[in-house]
């Protein structure tokens, strides 16, 4: 856990991967997240398997380095808890849609009046100014629509999803991004902003970077799609014992790598050596990998390729990794002792400081587990406490 962000004050509305993601980023940059729930908690909670009811798996590995309300907006008292949460905050964000904000008090029109210089981010679905922005979404839906599932088609042509929650995770990472550059421009000149960073237009933006391609131009000049990508012979390679990445790159590689392979003659043809030309034959090169990559085991291929400096790996199943030498050694699994939920294993997050600042997360928060002490911060009484309680405009274990 770095400290970048501390002092940044959180509120946060997310829910299930998408917002969770990205307000984990800020909480492991020292932000203070207050994950602030419905009663019957985030929806991501009962996902299974888990050490409780109220933490599964995948909430823990959302949710770390928060602290967790559990209040109800729809009572008035919810809407004056919030309130003054939101007054005290640096940030807003959620990932619902404008209407869904709207309804429960957390729109940027009205937590603006609350908070002049509020940063206030959100990921809905689809673009504000679209037709299909109060439609609802999750990955597979955005997976689907953004091309991801047909570029990800099986050897029939048949769309595929790919079996991570990729589109959330994506997203999340740029809605982090809006939020810590927000912050950046409200410490340099006191105003705050809306920054709406919506799945759809996302995902197809970061997708076509590179497939935009022939397209970039006008009137085009080729197909889209990025011709290396779509070779038919882009693949992990199969060789003696398993599979292997091969991937040479620039000229230099190929030229070793031919060499290695007994193809002198290629390695010194002038459309190997040209970057353009051999972009356009590239899936003759991967075919040539294909043929080779099985007289020799992936520890010999790590080994010869490795002498060589060209680019390769032996292809990890999820077991293997946390035996990867190198993910060893940055030990990016690490586990976290507690007394209500058992030991558990996290993931360290992929930032590395100069200073090598240690790394010590706290767990994902049970339901309404700060509920009392975050009101007890805002300043209410015990009194009003117990009566916020009772009238179950918060729960808390």
């Amino acid at each position: 856990m770095l400290s970048l962000l501390k002092g940044i004050k959180v509120v946060d509305f997310t829910t299930v991967v998408l917002g969770p993601y990205a307000t984990q980023f800020l909480a492991d940059f020292g932000a203070e997240v207050i994950k602030v729930e419905p009663l019957d908690g985030d929806g991501f909670r009962s996902v299974r398997p888990g050490p409780s009811p109220d933490v599964g798996a995948g909430f823990a590995n959302f949710n770390r380095n928060k602290r967790s309300m559990a209040l109800d907006l729809k009572q008035p008292d919810g809407q004056d808890i919030m309130a003054k949460l939101v007054g005290q905050a640096d940030v807003v964000v959620h990932n619902m849609r404008g209407k869904s904000a709207q309804t429960l008090g957390i729109s940027y029109h009205q937590l603006k009046q609350l908070k002049p210089d509020l940063v206030y981010c959100w990921s809905p679905g689809f673009a504000s100014i679209g037709p299909d922005a109060e439609s609802p979404a999750y990955d597979d839906i955005i997976q689907a629509r953004s091309g991801m599932a047909a570029l990800n088609s099986d050897s029939s042509g048949a769309p595929q999803f790919f079996p991570s929650i990729l589109c959330d995770k994506v997203v999340g990472l740029h809605l982090a991004l809006a939020v810590a550059s927000a912050i950046v421009h409200k410490l340099r000149t006191g105003e705050g902003q809306s920054i709406e960073v919506p799945m759809l237009e996302t995902m197809t933006s970061f997708l076509m970077a590179e497939h935009l391609a022939g397209h970039t131009m006008v009137p085009s000049q080729g197909e889209m799609g990025y011709q290396r990508l779509m070779s038919p012979h882009r693949r992990p390679f199969q060789t003696k014992d398993g599979f292997m990445a091969i991937m040479p790159y620039s000229a230099r590689h190929w030229i070793r790598f031919l060499v290695l392979v007994e193809e002198e003659e290629l390695a010194e043809a002038a459309w190997v050596n040209d970057a353009g030309a051999r972009s356009d034959r590239i899936d003759e090169l991967y075919e040539l990998i294909a043929g080779v990559a099985p007289t020799r085991t992936n520890d010999e291929w790590v080994s010869v390729l490795g002498e060589l400096d060209v680019p390769c790996a032996a292809v990890n199943s999820l077991s293997d990794l946390f035996a990867d030498p190198q993910l060893s050694a940055s030990e990016i699994a690490q586990r976290m002792p507690d007394q209500g939920l058992g030991p558990m294993q996290y993931l360290r997050p992929g930032f590395f400081d100069e200073q090598g600042s240690a790394w010590s997360p706290q767990r994902a928060p049970r339901l309404g587990e700060h509920s009392i002490e975050i009101l007890g911060e805002l300043g209410l009484s015990q009194t009003e406490i117990d009566a916020a309680r009772k009238l179950g405009v918060i729960a808390a274990p």
